[in-house]
């Protein structure tokens, strides 16, 4: 069974609307990148357009080396008319990612990439969490009741399997969660015994139909382009016993959907001060 993703993105974009409306003015999001790839491009111009429609205003600053990307932050962070800036990814070999990131304010960090806002979630503060992890998150409450659940979360990144597996122990959500990254012995044990999987580790196909059980839920994170189109880390037989997110249209979706809100949010913030 297929995960309505869709309904999930619009609740999300229509609280966001209202943000906006109540503001008086669009709010502001600059994308910063280097040298983008054509799918780069491509994921801006559909940001761009997604912005449009929550009636937010959206830019990209382009910068060819580390010198160029720190004078763009630098000012992007100081600019009042901006509320919010992001990194694209990848970025070209010699940039520091860190020493980046660490220039953004985190009250415009609407990606929840700095150390600062990742910091956070230890002491359950979710300010800006990065979006992908609190899109899994957000899924996986509106799909169950998280209390005590077994979840199992297949990869380790900065920016997805570690904030999912912090903020699924949150007071309130109180999950069991373990996490398996590629050195994790025997996960196909691991994931039978659990009712809740998050798989994200780039691997086409790579949770199988034998590794979970029946009315297992599944959250797949992987983005994988296989005979041109986009697959995700799970096999899609499993939907033939468990609730899975689709790829395309899945967590992506709901990550978009979290960014903009992030950027209404961040406004709101910012204009009170």
């Amino acid at each position: 069974m297929t995960i309505d993703c869709k309904n999930i993105s619009k609740e999300i974009d229509s609280k966001t609307k209202k943000i906006v409306e109540n503001l008086g003015f669009s709010p502001k999001l600059v994308a910063v990148t280097s040298n983008p790839d054509p799918s780069t491009v491509t994921y801006l111009n559909s940001m761009k357009k997604k912005a449009a429609k929550l009636g937010i205003e959206f830019d990209v600053m382009e910068g060819a080396n580390m010198e160029d990307l720190v004078k763009a932050i630098s000012k992007l962070a100081s600019d009042d008319g901006v509320h919010g800036l992001f990194l694209t990814h990848p970025l070209p070999e010699g940039i520091d990612e860190f020493e980046l990131t660490m220039r953004i304010p985190p009250e415009k960090d609407v990606e929840g990439r700095t150390p600062f806002n990742l910091g956070m979630l230890v002491y359950g503060k979710e300010l800006f969490p990065p979006c992908t992890a609190e899109a899994a998150v957000r899924i996986m409450e509106h799909t169950t009741e998280l209390k005590g659940k077994k979840v199992t979360v297949i990869g380790r990144s900065v920016t997805v399997g570690k904030p999912i597996s912090i903020m699924l122990l949150k007071k309130g959500r109180d999950a069991t969660v373990t996490v398996c990254h590629s050195r994790t012995k025997d996960i196909k044990s691991i994931t039978l015994d659990s009712e809740v999987v998050v798989v994200a580790v780039g691997r086409a196909k790579f949770l199988k139909l034998d590794m979970i059980k029946e009315g297992t839920i599944v959250i797949d994170i992987g983005i994988n382009v296989v005979d041109g189109k986009l697959v995700g880390d799970a096999d899609p037989e499993i939907e033939e016993v468990a609730s899975v997110t689709p790829v395309p249209g899945g967590v992506g979706r709901v990550t978009t959907s979290i960014l903009m809100e992030h950027v209404a949010k961040a406004a709101e913030r910012l204009s009170k001060r």
